[in-house]
Protein backbone atom coordinates (compact mmCIF):
# COMPACT_ATOMS: atom_id res chain seq x y z
CA UNK A 1 0.00 0.00 0.00
CA UNK A 2 1.63 3.24 -1.14
CA UNK A 3 0.96 6.73 0.20
CA UNK A 4 -1.11 7.43 -2.93
CA UNK A 5 -3.70 4.69 -2.37
CA UNK A 6 -6.14 6.99 -0.55
CA UNK A 7 -5.97 9.57 -3.35
CA UNK A 8 -9.09 8.48 -5.23
CA UNK A 9 -9.58 9.28 -8.91
CA UNK A 10 -6.69 11.78 -9.18
CA UNK A 11 -4.27 10.01 -11.53
CA UNK A 12 -2.97 13.21 -13.14
CA UNK A 13 -2.29 14.87 -9.79
CA UNK A 14 -0.60 11.72 -8.47
CA UNK A 15 1.67 11.61 -11.51
CA UNK A 16 2.71 15.25 -11.05
CA UNK A 17 3.40 14.85 -7.33
CA UNK A 18 5.32 11.62 -7.87
CA UNK A 19 7.56 13.33 -10.43
CA UNK A 20 8.13 16.26 -8.05
CA UNK A 21 9.02 13.89 -5.20
CA UNK A 22 11.61 12.19 -7.40
CA UNK A 23 13.13 15.54 -8.35
CA UNK A 24 13.13 16.59 -4.69
CA UNK A 25 16.06 14.26 -3.93
CA UNK A 26 18.16 15.90 -6.63
CA UNK A 27 17.19 19.33 -5.32
CA UNK A 28 18.18 18.46 -1.74
CA UNK A 29 21.58 17.26 -2.95
CA UNK A 30 22.08 20.51 -4.87
CA UNK A 31 21.05 22.64 -1.88
CA UNK A 32 23.37 20.72 0.46
CA UNK A 33 26.28 21.18 -1.95
CA UNK A 34 25.52 24.86 -2.48
CA UNK A 35 24.88 24.27 -6.16
CA UNK A 36 22.21 25.98 -8.29
CA UNK A 37 18.79 24.38 -8.69
CA UNK A 38 18.85 21.91 -11.61
CA UNK A 39 16.95 23.28 -14.65
CA UNK A 40 13.55 21.74 -15.35
CA UNK A 41 13.02 20.51 -11.78
CA UNK A 42 9.39 19.67 -11.04
CA UNK A 43 9.93 20.36 -7.33
CA UNK A 44 9.22 23.77 -5.83
CA UNK A 45 8.89 25.30 -2.36
CA UNK A 46 5.16 26.15 -2.37
CA UNK A 47 2.12 24.26 -3.66
CA UNK A 48 -1.58 25.10 -3.74
CA UNK A 49 -4.11 22.25 -3.89
CA UNK A 50 -7.61 23.27 -4.93
CA UNK A 51 -10.74 21.29 -5.67
CA UNK A 52 -14.36 20.85 -4.58
CA UNK A 53 -15.16 19.56 -1.08
CA UNK A 54 -14.42 15.86 -0.79
CA UNK A 55 -11.99 15.78 -3.72
CA UNK A 56 -9.09 14.89 -1.44
CA UNK A 57 -7.06 18.12 -1.25
CA UNK A 58 -5.62 17.43 2.19
CA UNK A 59 -5.17 13.74 1.36
CA UNK A 60 -3.04 14.69 -1.65
CA UNK A 61 -1.01 17.15 0.42
CA UNK A 62 -0.33 14.62 3.20
CA UNK A 63 0.57 11.92 0.67
CA UNK A 64 3.05 14.30 -1.00
CA UNK A 65 4.52 15.21 2.40
CA UNK A 66 5.02 11.50 3.12
CA UNK A 67 6.62 10.91 -0.29
CA UNK A 68 9.08 13.75 0.37
CA UNK A 69 10.11 12.05 3.64
CA UNK A 70 10.22 8.50 2.22
CA UNK A 71 13.29 6.53 3.39
CA UNK A 72 12.57 3.21 1.69
CA UNK A 73 15.74 1.23 0.81
CA UNK A 74 14.23 0.72 -2.65
CA UNK A 75 14.83 4.41 -3.36
CA UNK A 76 18.53 3.68 -3.88
CA UNK A 77 17.56 1.14 -6.55
CA UNK A 78 15.34 3.58 -8.42
CA UNK A 79 12.11 2.86 -6.53
CA UNK A 80 9.35 5.46 -6.53
CA UNK A 81 9.04 7.68 -3.43
CA UNK A 82 6.04 7.08 -1.18
CA UNK A 83 6.29 3.38 -0.38
CA UNK A 84 3.88 3.72 2.55
CA UNK A 85 5.81 1.28 4.77
CA UNK A 86 9.04 3.01 5.80
CA UNK A 87 9.32 5.08 8.96
CA UNK A 88 9.28 8.36 7.02
CA UNK A 89 6.06 7.54 5.17
CA UNK A 90 4.32 6.00 8.18
CA UNK A 91 5.03 8.81 10.65
CA UNK A 92 4.18 11.50 8.09
CA UNK A 93 0.79 9.92 7.37
CA UNK A 94 -0.19 9.43 11.02
CA UNK A 95 1.00 12.91 12.05
CA UNK A 96 4.03 12.11 14.22
CA UNK A 97 6.90 12.99 11.88
CA UNK A 98 9.15 15.63 13.42
CA UNK A 99 9.41 17.57 10.15
CA UNK A 100 5.79 17.45 8.97
CA UNK A 101 3.42 19.98 10.53
CA UNK A 102 -0.28 19.62 9.62
CA UNK A 103 -2.37 22.72 10.33
CA UNK A 104 -6.15 22.37 10.49
CA UNK A 105 -8.56 24.54 12.40
CA UNK A 106 -11.85 23.83 14.12
CA UNK A 107 -12.52 27.58 14.32
CA UNK A 108 -13.94 30.01 11.79
CA UNK A 109 -10.55 31.47 10.86
CA UNK A 110 -6.78 31.24 11.27
CA UNK A 111 -5.39 34.38 12.87
CA UNK A 112 -2.14 36.32 12.83
CA UNK A 113 -0.83 34.87 16.09
CA UNK A 114 -1.06 31.24 14.96
CA UNK A 115 0.42 32.08 11.55
CA UNK A 116 3.43 33.85 13.05
CA UNK A 117 4.20 30.78 15.15
CA UNK A 118 3.96 28.65 12.02
CA UNK A 119 6.27 30.94 10.07
CA UNK A 120 8.86 30.75 12.85
CA UNK A 121 8.80 26.96 12.67
CA UNK A 122 9.15 27.05 8.89
CA UNK A 123 12.50 28.79 9.22
CA UNK A 124 14.02 25.79 11.03
CA UNK A 125 16.09 23.18 9.26
CA UNK A 126 14.69 19.65 9.07
CA UNK A 127 15.42 17.63 12.22
CA UNK A 128 15.37 14.10 10.81
CA UNK A 129 13.93 14.25 7.29
CA UNK A 130 14.89 15.75 3.96
CA UNK A 131 12.40 18.60 4.15
CA UNK A 132 10.52 20.73 6.64
CA UNK A 133 6.94 20.34 5.34
CA UNK A 134 4.04 22.58 6.40
CA UNK A 135 0.59 21.32 5.38
CA UNK A 136 -2.14 23.95 5.81
CA UNK A 137 -5.47 22.21 5.20
CA UNK A 138 -7.61 25.35 5.62
CA UNK A 139 -5.65 28.06 3.80
CA UNK A 140 -8.99 29.61 2.80
CA UNK A 141 -9.64 30.41 6.47
CA UNK A 142 -6.62 32.70 6.82
CA UNK A 143 -7.60 36.22 7.82
CA UNK A 144 -6.20 39.01 5.65
CA UNK A 145 -3.58 39.81 8.28
CA UNK A 146 -2.58 36.17 8.61
CA UNK A 147 -2.32 35.90 4.83
CA UNK A 148 0.09 38.82 4.74
CA UNK A 149 2.22 37.16 7.43
CA UNK A 150 2.30 33.94 5.43
CA UNK A 151 3.17 35.81 2.23
CA UNK A 152 6.56 36.83 3.58
CA UNK A 153 7.43 33.20 4.35
CA UNK A 154 6.31 32.02 0.91
CA UNK A 155 8.23 34.84 -0.81
CA UNK A 156 11.48 34.08 1.03
CA UNK A 157 11.32 30.42 2.06
CA UNK A 158 13.99 28.56 3.98
CA UNK A 159 16.08 26.40 1.60
CA UNK A 160 14.52 23.09 2.67
CA UNK A 161 11.01 24.15 3.66
CA UNK A 162 7.95 23.20 1.58
CA UNK A 163 4.51 24.82 1.97
CA UNK A 164 1.47 22.74 0.98
CA UNK A 165 -1.68 24.91 1.03
CA UNK A 166 -5.21 23.55 0.52
CA UNK A 167 -8.28 25.60 -0.45
CA UNK A 168 -11.54 25.05 -2.36
CA UNK A 169 -10.57 27.44 -5.17
CA UNK A 170 -7.92 29.95 -6.25
CA UNK A 171 -10.23 32.82 -5.29
CA UNK A 172 -10.14 31.68 -1.66
CA UNK A 173 -6.42 32.53 -1.38
CA UNK A 174 -4.75 35.94 -1.58
CA UNK A 175 -3.58 36.66 -5.15
CA UNK A 176 -0.09 37.45 -3.87
CA UNK A 177 0.17 34.01 -2.27
CA UNK A 178 -1.32 31.94 -5.08
CA UNK A 179 0.97 33.63 -7.62
CA UNK A 180 3.95 32.20 -5.74
CA UNK A 181 2.62 28.63 -5.56
CA UNK A 182 2.48 25.78 -8.04
CA UNK A 183 -1.20 25.07 -8.53
CA UNK A 184 -2.79 21.61 -8.69
CA UNK A 185 -6.52 21.17 -9.32
CA UNK A 186 -8.29 18.06 -8.04
CA UNK A 187 -11.60 16.85 -9.44
CA UNK A 188 -14.57 15.24 -7.77
CA UNK A 189 -13.80 11.49 -7.63
CA UNK A 190 -16.06 9.13 -9.60
CA UNK A 191 -18.84 7.57 -7.53
CA UNK A 192 -17.67 4.04 -8.35
CA UNK A 193 -14.13 4.84 -7.20
CA UNK A 194 -15.41 6.18 -3.86
CA UNK A 195 -17.54 3.09 -3.31
CA UNK A 196 -14.56 0.89 -4.12
CA UNK A 197 -12.32 2.58 -1.55
CA UNK A 198 -15.04 2.31 1.13
CA UNK A 199 -15.29 -1.43 0.47
CA UNK A 200 -11.55 -2.04 0.18
CA UNK A 201 -10.23 0.17 2.96
CA UNK A 202 -13.11 0.41 5.44
CA UNK A 203 -14.72 -3.00 4.96
CA UNK A 204 -18.16 -1.51 4.30
CA UNK A 205 -20.90 -3.63 2.78
CA UNK A 206 -20.87 -3.10 -1.03
CA UNK A 207 -24.53 -2.10 -1.23
CA UNK A 208 -24.23 0.44 1.58
CA UNK A 209 -20.94 1.76 0.17
CA UNK A 210 -22.50 2.27 -3.26
CA UNK A 211 -25.53 4.02 -1.73
CA UNK A 212 -23.36 6.35 0.39
CA UNK A 213 -21.06 7.20 -2.53
CA UNK A 214 -24.03 7.95 -4.77
CA UNK A 215 -25.80 10.06 -2.14
CA UNK A 216 -22.72 12.21 -1.50
CA UNK A 217 -21.77 12.45 -5.19
CA UNK A 218 -18.12 11.52 -4.72
CA UNK A 219 -17.39 13.28 -1.39
CA UNK A 220 -15.13 10.69 0.27
CA UNK A 221 -15.34 11.93 3.87
CA UNK A 222 -19.11 12.38 3.82
CA UNK A 223 -19.57 9.01 2.14
CA UNK A 224 -17.58 7.25 4.84
CA UNK A 225 -19.54 8.98 7.59
CA UNK A 226 -22.88 8.24 5.95
CA UNK A 227 -21.96 4.58 5.55
CA UNK A 228 -20.75 4.13 9.12
CA UNK A 229 -22.81 6.53 11.25
CA UNK A 230 -26.49 5.78 11.86
CA UNK A 231 -27.00 9.27 13.27
CA UNK A 232 -25.71 10.83 10.04
CA UNK A 233 -28.15 8.74 8.01
CA UNK A 234 -31.04 9.78 10.25
CA UNK A 235 -30.08 13.46 9.98
CA UNK A 236 -29.87 13.25 6.18
CA UNK A 237 -33.28 11.54 6.00
CA UNK A 238 -34.76 14.38 8.07
CA UNK A 239 -33.23 17.05 5.82
CA UNK A 240 -34.58 15.41 2.65
CA UNK A 241 -38.11 15.52 4.08
CA UNK A 242 -38.00 19.31 4.30
CA UNK A 243 -39.17 19.96 0.67
CA UNK A 244 -42.41 18.10 1.49
CA UNK A 245 -43.05 20.10 4.66
CA UNK A 246 -43.09 23.67 3.35
CA UNK A 247 -46.73 23.80 2.20
CA UNK A 248 -47.58 26.70 4.53
CA UNK A 249 -45.75 29.38 6.50
CA UNK A 250 -46.15 27.47 9.76
CA UNK A 251 -44.54 24.40 8.22
CA UNK A 252 -41.69 26.55 6.86
CA UNK A 253 -40.92 28.03 10.27
CA UNK A 254 -41.13 24.68 12.01
CA UNK A 255 -38.85 22.97 9.47
CA UNK A 256 -36.34 25.83 9.75
CA UNK A 257 -36.29 25.59 13.54
CA UNK A 258 -35.75 21.84 13.42
CA UNK A 259 -32.85 22.29 10.99
CA UNK A 260 -31.22 24.78 13.35
CA UNK A 261 -31.87 22.51 16.34
CA UNK A 262 -30.17 19.62 14.57
CA UNK A 263 -27.10 21.75 13.81
CA UNK A 264 -27.03 22.95 17.42
CA UNK A 265 -27.21 19.37 18.66
CA UNK A 266 -24.22 18.48 16.45
CA UNK A 267 -22.25 21.36 17.98
CA UNK A 268 -23.29 20.30 21.48
CA UNK A 269 -22.21 16.72 20.82
CA UNK A 270 -18.74 17.87 19.72
CA UNK A 271 -18.54 20.10 22.79
CA UNK A 272 -19.40 17.22 25.10
CA UNK A 273 -16.68 15.10 23.54
CA UNK A 274 -13.93 17.72 23.55
CA UNK A 275 -14.65 20.72 25.78
CA UNK A 276 -14.77 18.93 29.14
CA UNK A 277 -11.42 17.22 28.60
CA UNK A 278 -9.85 20.44 27.34
CA UNK A 279 -11.10 22.35 30.37
CA UNK A 280 -9.92 19.69 32.83
CA UNK A 281 -6.50 19.53 31.17
CA UNK A 282 -6.15 23.31 31.26
CA UNK A 283 -7.11 23.47 34.95
CA UNK A 284 -4.60 20.74 35.79
CA UNK A 285 -1.86 22.52 33.81
CA UNK A 286 -2.57 25.78 35.65
CA UNK A 287 -2.42 24.12 39.07
CA UNK A 288 -6.12 23.93 39.79
CA UNK A 289 -7.52 21.45 42.29
CA UNK A 290 -10.64 19.42 41.58
CA UNK A 291 -13.59 21.13 43.22
CA UNK A 292 -11.42 24.05 44.39
CA UNK A 293 -10.73 27.57 43.21
CA UNK A 294 -8.27 28.29 40.44
CA UNK A 295 -4.98 30.01 41.35
CA UNK A 296 -4.68 33.74 40.87
CA UNK A 297 -3.68 34.95 37.43
CA UNK A 298 -5.27 32.05 35.55
CA UNK A 299 -8.58 33.71 34.71
CA UNK A 300 -7.25 35.07 31.40
CA UNK A 301 -6.11 31.66 30.18
CA UNK A 302 -9.43 30.07 31.11
CA UNK A 303 -11.36 32.89 29.39
CA UNK A 304 -9.28 32.41 26.23
CA UNK A 305 -10.10 28.68 26.26
CA UNK A 306 -13.81 29.39 26.71
CA UNK A 307 -13.75 31.83 23.77
CA UNK A 308 -12.01 29.24 21.59
CA UNK A 309 -14.58 26.60 22.51
CA UNK A 310 -17.41 29.01 21.72
CA UNK A 311 -15.93 29.74 18.27
CA UNK A 312 -15.55 26.01 17.65
CA UNK A 313 -19.22 25.41 18.49
CA UNK A 314 -20.15 28.17 16.06
CA UNK A 315 -18.11 26.59 13.28
CA UNK A 316 -19.52 23.12 14.00
CA UNK A 317 -23.05 24.51 13.74
CA UNK A 318 -22.19 26.29 10.49
CA UNK A 319 -20.60 23.16 9.04
CA UNK A 320 -23.66 21.10 9.94
CA UNK A 321 -25.96 23.64 8.30
CA UNK A 322 -23.74 23.78 5.23
CA UNK A 323 -23.95 20.01 4.89
CA UNK A 324 -27.75 20.14 5.14
CA UNK A 325 -27.89 22.85 2.45
CA UNK A 326 -25.65 20.75 0.20
CA UNK A 327 -28.06 17.84 0.58
CA UNK A 328 -31.02 20.08 -0.24
CA UNK A 329 -29.21 21.30 -3.35
CA UNK A 330 -28.64 17.69 -4.39
CA UNK A 331 -32.33 16.93 -3.85
CA UNK A 332 -33.50 19.76 -6.11
CA UNK A 333 -30.80 18.90 -8.65
CA UNK A 334 -32.39 15.44 -8.90
CA UNK A 335 -35.85 17.02 -9.21
CA UNK A 336 -34.59 19.20 -12.07
CA UNK A 337 -33.06 16.17 -13.79
CA UNK A 338 -36.42 14.38 -13.68
CA UNK A 339 -38.28 17.40 -14.96
CA UNK A 340 -35.91 17.83 -17.90
CA UNK A 341 -35.77 14.11 -18.69
CA UNK A 342 -32.01 14.02 -18.14
CA UNK A 343 -30.21 10.70 -18.16
CA UNK A 344 -27.74 11.61 -15.42
CA UNK A 345 -27.68 9.29 -12.41
CA UNK A 346 -29.80 10.45 -9.48
CA UNK A 347 -28.05 10.93 -6.16
CA UNK A 348 -31.07 10.45 -3.90
CA UNK A 349 -32.67 7.27 -5.23
CA UNK A 350 -33.64 6.29 -1.68
CA UNK A 351 -36.25 9.10 -1.69
CA UNK A 352 -37.43 8.62 -5.27
CA UNK A 353 -41.10 8.97 -4.28
CA UNK A 354 -40.47 12.44 -2.86
CA UNK A 355 -38.48 13.43 -5.94
CA UNK A 356 -41.32 12.36 -8.21
CA UNK A 357 -43.93 14.22 -6.16
CA UNK A 358 -42.00 17.50 -6.24
CA UNK A 359 -41.10 17.10 -9.92
CA UNK A 360 -44.72 16.50 -10.95
CA UNK A 361 -46.15 19.33 -8.86
CA UNK A 362 -43.78 22.08 -10.04
CA UNK A 363 -41.85 23.30 -13.08
CA UNK A 364 -38.13 23.48 -13.92
CA UNK A 365 -38.27 27.26 -13.45
CA UNK A 366 -39.58 26.87 -9.89
CA UNK A 367 -36.93 24.25 -9.15
CA UNK A 368 -34.18 26.60 -10.31
CA UNK A 369 -35.57 29.34 -8.06
CA UNK A 370 -35.53 26.90 -5.15
CA UNK A 371 -31.90 26.00 -5.82
CA UNK A 372 -31.08 29.71 -5.90
CA UNK A 373 -32.86 30.11 -2.52
CA UNK A 374 -30.53 27.48 -1.03
CA UNK A 375 -27.51 29.28 -2.49
CA UNK A 376 -28.80 32.59 -1.09
CA UNK A 377 -29.04 31.01 2.36
CA UNK A 378 -25.43 29.86 2.16
CA UNK A 379 -24.31 33.35 1.16
CA UNK A 380 -26.27 34.85 4.05
CA UNK A 381 -24.59 32.49 6.51
CA UNK A 382 -21.19 33.48 5.08
CA UNK A 383 -22.10 37.09 5.86
CA UNK A 384 -22.88 36.11 9.47
CA UNK A 385 -26.64 36.57 9.19
CA UNK A 386 -28.37 34.93 12.17
CA UNK A 387 -28.72 31.25 11.16
CA UNK A 388 -32.40 30.95 12.09
CA UNK A 389 -33.36 34.03 10.06
CA UNK A 390 -31.40 32.81 7.03
CA UNK A 391 -32.93 29.33 7.13
CA UNK A 392 -36.47 30.67 7.71
CA UNK A 393 -36.10 32.96 4.69
CA UNK A 394 -34.91 30.01 2.61
CA UNK A 395 -37.81 27.80 3.73
CA UNK A 396 -40.34 30.48 2.74
CA UNK A 397 -38.67 30.81 -0.67
CA UNK A 398 -38.79 27.03 -1.11
CA UNK A 399 -42.53 27.17 -0.51
CA UNK A 400 -43.05 29.98 -3.00
CA UNK A 401 -40.78 28.45 -5.64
Amino acid sequence: MTVWDDLVGQDRVQEQLGAAARDADVLVTAISAGEPVPPGSKMTHAWLFTGPPGSGRSTAARAFAAALQCTSPDRALGGAPGCGFCDGCHTALIGTHADVEVIRTDLLSIGVKETRELVRRAQLSPAVGRWQVIVMEDADRLTEGAGNVLLKAVEEPAPRTVWLLCAPSLEDVLPTIRSRCRHLTLRTPPVDAVADVLIRRDGIDPERAASAARATQGHIGRARRLATDERARARRAAVLKLPLRVHDVGGCLKAAQELIDTATDDARQVAEEVDVKETDDMKAALGGVAGGRMPRGTAGAMKELEDRQKRRRTRTQRDSLDLALSELTGFYRDVLALQLGSRIALANTDVRDALDRIAESSTPERTLRRIEAVFACRRALDRNVAPLLAVEAMAVELRAG
